[in-house]
């Protein structure tokens, strides 16, 4: 249960900086072409779906990080 618990700490820290930063990114040049920081929704609804992908993938890498790891220390102990 452990490693799932550190894994998913990870993955959500590493989803949340991405997906701030790609909805900033879109406010950036929503300003830039329309000169207003008007907040429309589809960005948060696209900020929202790029945290989900990111999070799933950083989750199943994490995941799979954490027991390789925990495979190694167990072997390493038993020799």
């Amino acid at each position: 249960m452990r490693p799932n618990i550190k894994a998913c700490g990870q993955a959500m820290a590493t989803a949340m900086v991405n997906a701030v930063l790609a909805v900033a990114l879109m406010l950036l040049v929503e300003f830039a072409i329309s000169g207003s920081f008007q907040i429309p929704e589809p960005y948060l609804w696209a900020g929202l779906l790029i945290w989900l992908v990111i999070f799933a993938g950083q989750f199943w890498r994490q995941r799979h990080l954490c027991n390789s790891c925990n495979a190694v220390r167990s072997s390493s102990e038993v020799s």
